[in-house]
């Protein structure tokens, strides 16, 4: 059975550098015999999560391709610190359904020089749904210096972006761990 690899990047943006990384991530992973997909979220129609109507627009859609996924790729561009609205959004529209004993990889691209509190942030959540999250994590800094043409040039940068996206191929089948503290303690959207 092939091995399933979904990447959801959290930009909006043409030019998406988030997009260039996961697409990356995603050929790493391809070269390890997994089928991938990436979920461009400009292509859904996903409102402003509203728990009244939790399936608006295209929510069923992505709900449901993520769960098709034996791993998932989460990337995100860092605004103020943390990880996209847009990433944001589409997280919400999901649950355990999607996530729970999920191998998740995380990927975040910054302009500035401090990547990383976007990636402790997504790291929450995904315990959070009791996701299995990858130790190995790629982190981006200064990223319009690290592409040319389109293309990752900074060999450390590739190194790290290639590694995720093998590892969400090695590890997509791993035997989950007893429900974590914050799943058990999340009540989701019904509260």
């Amino acid at each position: 059975m092939d091995t399933h690899v979904v990447a959801i990047p959290g930009s909006l943006r043409e030019r998406s550098y988030t997009r260039l990384a996961s697409r990356r991530a995603l050929d790493a992973a391809e070269s390890r015999g997994a089928t991938t997909e990436l979920i461009d979220l400009r292509e859904f129609d996903l409102p402003v999560y509203d728990g009244d109507a939790g399936e608006a627009g295209d929510a069923n859609e992505l709900a449901r391709r993520v769960r098709g996924a034996d791993s998932v790729l989460l990337g995100t561009p860092v605004y103020h610190g943390s990880y996209s609205a847009p990433l944001k959004n589409a997280l919400d529209y999901c649950g355990f359904d999607e996530f729970e004993h999920t191998t998740v990889g995380l990927l975040a691209v910054a302009g500035g020089s401090f990547p990383t509190s976007a990636l402790e942030h997504l790291r929450s959540v995904c315990r959070a749904l009791n996701a299995w999250v990858l130790p190995h994590q790629a982190a981006l800094p200064r990223v319009s210096s690290q592409f040319r043409d389109g293309e990752l040039v900074d060999e450390t940068m590739a190194d790290r972006v290639d590694t995720l996206g093998v590892r969400l191929v090695e590890y997509a089948n791993i035997q989950p761990d007893p429900m974590t503290v914050e799943a058990c303690e999340n009540v989701g959207a019904d509260d």
